[in-house]
Parts: structure tokens; C-alpha cells; sequence
């Protein structure tokens, strides 16, 4: 299949760190990923060789594996399926035009700020609509590294995001969009 690649860059007024943590920590991602399916969630440790299985409310998504995780500095997932109702497939059509697909996140260090390049691979059919879906997603993004009270680490939160742009944090509700 002929890819077309979806390409966006935002910097951001935080360390790599804590845009790393925005992007890879579960309680954190799952606001983001809302822009493209409400209950998204992502089921795999990061590490490199491990299964990523990225799935919404209606139990659908899509199956990859992490093939570079350099802390801080980039990540890269390439799908080889897809997970529909709960049940993994990887020999329909959908899902073998799925294999070796890559999504890749890079943090690039600029004194007190970081820029977050990310680039997908997508069906053409589907890029305009994923492609404001990742407009929506940076800008989410940004806003969770910048103005969340996140840092330091994400086990200073007493609990987790009760819904997209607040947290409770030592017993008061703070927004940050």
C-alpha cells in the first residue's frame, strides 16, 4: 500500500522528561489518545521487543510491537494487526496492510523547552481525519507537560484524571486547560 506520512512538531516549555512521562505514562496518554478514540488505552511496557496493544471502549484497535526506545529521546512502534471486539487478528486484509506500519515520537532537546516530532505512517483514506486527530492530540499534549502539576514525578498525583483536563492532586481539583 502506498503510505502517506503524517508529520507534526510542537514545542513544548518543558523538559523531555516530563513530555516523555505525558507521552508514555498510562494515567496520562489515555487523555491525549481521546482524540482519536474516547477509552483508549495502551497495554504494553515500553521496552523494546514487547507488544503494544492499543484498544478503545468497543474492545477494537490496533497491534503492534516497540522496536526503539531510547529514554527521553525516541520511541517507534511498527503495527503488524489489528484488534477487533477483543480478538486479535493478523491475517485479514485490514490487517496484513497494517505490517509495517511505523509511528514514531522524538524529543529533541532545546535548553529549558523540548520539540516533539512525530511522524505516521497512514492510509491515505484516513489521513486527513487522522491528521487533525494528531493536531488535536500535540495540542493536548503540550497542555499536559506545561501546565499539569505532573512534575515531578506522576507518583506525587494522590489519584488518577477524573476526566480530560483535571486532576486531583493533594485532595483539590486543578485544571490545566
Amino acid at each position: 500500500m502506498n503510505w502517506k506520512l503524517i508529520e507534526k512538531s510542537i514545542t513544548i516549555d518543558a523538559p523531555a522528561e516530563k513530555v516523555w512521562e505525558v507521552l508514555f505514562t498510562q494515567e496520562l496518554n489515555k487523555i491525549w489518545f481521546a482524540e482519536f478514540s474516547e477509552g483508549t488505552q495502551a497495554y504494553t511496557d515500553w521496552q523494546v521487543g514487547s507488544k503494544a496493544i492499543f484498544k478503545d471502549d468497543s474492545e477494537s484497535g490496533i497491534i503492534g510491537k516497540i522496536i526503539v526506545n531510547k529514554l527521553h529521546e525516541e520511541l517507534v512502534i511498527e503495527y503488524d494487526g489489528m484488534l477487533m471486539n477483543g480478538k486479535e487478528d493478523f491475517e485479514s486484509k485490514d490487517a496484513k496492510n497494517m505490517k509495517g506500519v511505523k509511528e514514531t515520537y522524538k524529543l529533541v532537546k532545546d535548553g529549558p523547552q523540548t520539540r516533539l516530532d512525530v511522524t505516521v505512517d497512514m492510509d491515505p483514506e484516513y489521513f486527513e481525519m487522522m491528521s487533525e486527530s494528531w493536531d488535536r492530540a500535540m495540542d493536548v499534549i503540550k497542555q499536559l507537560a506545561e501546565k499539569s502539576r505532573i512534575w515531578p514525578p506522576l507518583k506525587e498525583i494522590i489519584a488518577t484524571p477524573q476526566k480530560r483536563g483535571f486532576f486531583i492532586l493533594s485532595g483539590k481539583t486543578v485544571k490545566f486547560a
